[in-house]
């Protein structure tokens, strides 16, 4: 059975299969699809059209998290995402809104995100756990270890399945402590942030020690390095756009596990592979 947090509109509350997040990043230098939604004109028509091609919830970012990335300044985040967002809710769109800033995630939700999906896990802004306790949308904690600039220093375990797992339900208890209530709170075990190839592998292969924190958990590998080194030939790894079958691969191997979500690029193809495992689930039920 998936496990889905608390505080979700009712349209996805009552999903009985893999949830879909389209990412929309409003940014000029995300890893994928930097450059490409850079007005809210733009942005809001990618947004519409990720929702008509089967995602159940339109992830937004201003600020890449991407291995290298810089930060920018919050204004220039706000600025980014709040006019989409607030297009996007009033056009029926289910919206997330993907940022590190309690600022940014407080005004995302009043303008009608329903999900905030913090990839440092409160640890980015010490004000995030506190404003999470004060809005009653889930919250997605995330595997962190720093910011883009030197996250790949961090990459270092001595099992990295139980490293995630004690550092998971670390961040747990902090947003425990702050108020949150645990029932609108998801994990991620942050694919790709802080970890090589084998760490990204072994933590897909041991998800079941992840589910045993006891939240919904949200995955997302679409189009990451790991992927394109996997598929990768003399030339180099896979070219990022070329990694969309391996991607709907991982979506259809997460969704056979009841996870709650995947975040993808290519809506689609992960829509039609979590049907497709919840059809067969219910015919082997």
């Amino acid at each position: 059975m998936i496990h889905a947090p608390e505080g979700l509109p009712p349209s996805l509350a009552g999903l009985e299969r893999t949830c879909v997040f389209g990412v929309l990043n409003v940014t000029p230098d995300s890893f994928s699809d930097g450059g490409r939604h850079d007005d809210v004109e733009s942005a809001v028509a990618a947004g519409i059209a990720l929702r008509a091609a089967g995602a159940d919830l339109v992830d937004v970012g201003g600020e890449s998290t991407r291995p290298g990335a810089a930060r920018v300044e919050e204004d220039v985040e706000r600025q980014r995402v709040l006019p989409v967002v607030e297009a996007l809710a009033a056009a029926d769109v289910p919206v997330s809104i993907d940022t590190m800033r309690a600022g940014v995630a407080a005004d995302a939700v009043a303008a009608g995100a329903c999900l905030v999906n913090d990839v440092s896990g409160g640890l980015a802004d010490p004000q995030m756990l506190a404003a999470m306790a004060e809005v009653d949308v889930p919250y997605v904690v995330m595997h962190w270890r720093g910011h883009g600039w030197y996250m790949d220093t961090k990459a270092v375990y001595r099992d990295v399945v139980a490293d995630v797992v004690a550092e998971l339900r670390d961040r747990l208890a902090a947003c425990e402590a702050a108020g949150i209530d645990p029932r609108r709170v998801v994990v991620d075990p942050g694919l790709g942030f802080a970890k090589r190839p084998e760490h990204n592998w072994a933590l897909l292969a041991h998800v079941d020690q992840l589910s045993a924190l006891g939240h919904p958990l949200l995955v997302g590998a679409s189009r990451k390095r790991f992927l394109g080194a996997l598929l990768a030939d003399e030339s180099g790894p896979r070219a990022i756009p070329e990694r969309e079958a391996a991607t709907t691969a991982v979506t259809a191997l997460l969704a056979a596990r009841q996870v709650w979500a995947v975040r993808v690029h290519n809506v689609r193809d992960s829509a039609d592979a979590v049907r497709v495992a919840a059809a067969w689930q219910e015919v082997d039920a």
